[in-house]
Order: C-alpha cells, then structure tokens, then sequence
C-alpha cells in the first residue's frame, strides 16, 4: 500500500475512536419511518458533519406515503424530508453515496436507548442498520478531502428517510443521482461475519381486498358471501406458488367483527422475493389466474401495491466495483467474500437506473430490526478505511473508471 494512503488511514481510525458518544447520540433519536420529526433531526445531525465538508446541503421534502388501513381505505401519513449534499459537482469523476436516516423502531417502540454492553459491543435500535453506516460515510469522505487527489472527485450524498418502508417516495430522487454519476457506495450493515452482497432478490408488496356480502349468520346465511372463506382460499393459492427463485410470504390478514355477521369484507398482504425481472410478469398473471377461479358470484377481488425493488443481478460494472473493493480489503487485512442473498435495499433501485453499486459497505452488525440490533464499533473504523482507499485509489489515477 502507498505510503500516503497509509498515513491517511491512521488518521481514519484515530478519528473513528473518538465517535463512540456520537453513535449512541444517534441511536437515541428515535428516527422511525414515520416519526418525521425524529428523521429530520437524525439528518441536521449527521449533516452538520458533511457541510463541515464544505459539501452543498439541500432539504428535499417527499409526498406523503400511502397505506391500506384495515377497513380497506386508503391512509395517508408523511414522511421525514430527504438530504442530499454534493461536493464539486463539476469534477471530472463523480460518484454517489447513500445511507438512510429512518429505522423500524415506532416513536412508540420499547427499544429507544443505545449502550455499550462492552469496548466494542454497541447495542441500540438502527446502530448498525444504518447510523453506524452514516458515520462510515463520512468519514470515510473525511479522509479523502485530506488526499491530495481530492479534487479529481466529486460526491453525491442523498440521506432518505423512508429506506425502511420501501423508498417509493425518494424512488425519483435515486433516479436522478443514478444519471449523475459513475458508481455507488451505499452504507447498509454488511453481514455479521463481515462478508459483503452481491447479487440480491427483488421485492414487492401487494395488498388484496376481498369483498364479499355481509348477511345474518343465523337467518339467512346463504344470501351472504364469506369474505373470509374466500381469502383464506387465495391465501392457500397464492402461498402455492412459491418456485426457483420465487419465495412469497403471506404476512397479515385482517378481517370480520360480529360473530353473527357473515364478514363482507377481509384484507391481505403478502411480499415476494424475485430473483429475475421475468418473474414480476409472472406473479402478476398467476395473480390474475387465481382472482379468475376464486372470484365471482359476490365475491370481488381488489389489488393494490407492486414491486418497489427489483432484482440486482450481477454485471461487468459490478464485478469490477466488487474486485476493487476485495482488493482494497486484501490491503486492510480483510478477506472479503461476496454471496447472494434475498435482502434488497436502494442498491437494488440504483442498479436497475443503470449505476453500479455496492451496497452493504457499512458496518459489520447483527440482528437488525430486532430488540436485540448490535454492531461492532471497532467496524466503523474498518469500514471507513475500505470505503477511504477505494475512493482514494480511484481518485490517484491507480484506477479508472472509464
């Protein structure tokens, strides 16, 4: 390894030693999905570190995010606004790095307090999924604005606050950075044994509402339409169609009252995992399939939601990110291996806009989305340094990205 890289580098774990109250501090703001206000304070926070960058700041606020409620009415709730901050936008190379500021921990979730249970054990809700991540980010774009080659690159950072619940409303604005830059460094927990993603399933999330007749469970029973019977039918169906590839979870189901009603009305959503583009066509016809032999005669199906991410596959662009960033590892003792895996996040809408991307280069956590989320701090430190000589070597001219 250069001797500049080195000198750099030891500064990156100096500084990363120091970051342990600010990652609790994070942690402790509460920034669920849909705690806008939690959100914009995790962003004015982490933001202050990037503007002390000299990095452009810009508050984006998204369209509110809609639901289905368990009566089947459509619910409105808003989201957190989005920060985006770009340093030297005119350099010849530009690239992107994105993280999330919201987690899956309600406002009202038991789970509010981070704390070291040891010297590198940090457990607390979103400290490894993603706030341990934003302090990956920046300091690892720390380290490259003290390089001598920092003028050769230019960074995109897009903080969005609604990663946890789908990205639909900062879908556009990963769009745009996608046409603005060359690559993408994306900052989501790597695997507890430190491996690192490549190719990842697509997702989607669909909603049924059966609709059937409502009738006296007594008197006149068969003037009604169980629209519990009937969804409990398309369940089992749906649940059926799992094939190579394919994995659908049906996961809540919502529906009657009165025990002496025939119920008129029941709710069921499902997710699926795909692993080729070809199968969202798929699903979508053997949906339609299903609807046809269980519909009819007073019973009514109504679909809402789709795919939100689809499958990254891996391409020429990607291998070579991932052969730099194992090689990168290699120089910081680190045998990094890349599997697939079923998870998807924004590398997944990135890829699919046409920027390769890695995107699990944050920290090494484990049981995220549980009360029981950890990381390991010492990975900020690791993580950062891989990030900072990947860009570095980039920007030295040691690699091209042509």
């Amino acid at each position: 390894m250069r001797e500049a890289y080195s000198s750099l580098l030891a500064w990156t774990v100096t500084q990363a030693a120091a970051l342990g109250d600010e990652l609790v501090a994070l942690a402790d703001l509460n920034s669920g999905s849909f705690n806008a206000d939690g959100v914009r304070r995790v962003g004015e926070r982490i933001g202050a570190r990037f503007t002390a960058l000299d990095a452009e700041a810009q508050w984006l606020e998204l369209p509110v995010h809609e639901s289905t409620g368990d009566d089947g009415t459509l619910r409105t709730r808003p989201i957190g606004p989005a920060l985006r901050l770009r340093r030297r936008p005119d350099a010849p190379l530009q690239v992107f790095l994105g993280g999330h500021l919201d987690t899956v921990y309600p406002v009202d979730s038991p789970f509010q307090r981070a704390r070291f249970r040891d010297d590198d054990t940090v457990h607390g809700p979103g400290v490894a999924d993603l706030k341990g991540g934003l302090l990956v980010m920046w300091l690892a774009l720390a380290t490259l604005e003290r390089s001598p080659w920092r003028e050769r690159v230019g960074w995109e950072v897009l903080l969005n606050p609604d990663e946890e619940i789908g990205s639909r409303g900062s879908a556009p604005l990963l769009a745009e950075a996608a046409e603005r830059n060359r690559f993408g460094l994306v900052y989501e927990p790597s695997f507890p044994d430190g491996n690192l993603a490549g190719m990842r399933k697509g997702s989607g999330n669909f909603d049924i509402l059966v609709h059937g007749i409502a009738a006296h469970a007594g008197r006149n029973p068969e003037q009604g339409r169980n629209a519990i019977v009937a969804a409990a039918r398309v369940v089992a169906a749906i649940n059926a169609l799992q094939r190579d590839g394919v994995t659908i979870n049906p996961g809540y189901v919502r529906g009657g009252g009165p025990l002496n009603v025939v119920p008129d009305f029941c709710l069921f959503k499902f997710n699926v995992r795909t692993q080729q583009v070809a199968d969202e066509a798929w699903l979508r016809e053997a949906l339609d399939q299903i609807f046809r032999e269980h519909g009819g005669d007073g019973i009514v199906f109504e679909l809402r939601g789709g795919f939100t991410r689809p499958p990254k596959p891996l391409n020429d662009a990607q291998q070579r990110l991932m052969s730099w960033t194992a090689d990168c590892g290699l120089e910081l003792g680190l045998d990094l291996e890349f599997r697939p895996t079923g998870g998807c996040c924004d590398g997944n809408n990135l890829a699919a806009y046409g920027l390769p991307n890695l995107d699990n280069l944050g920290v090494v956590g484990r049981d995220i989305h549980s009360e029981r989320e950890t990381m390991r701090f010492s990975s900020l430190a690791e993580r950062a340094q891989l990030s900072a000589l990947l860009l570095m070597r980039v920007a030295s001219g040691e690699w091209s990205w042509t």
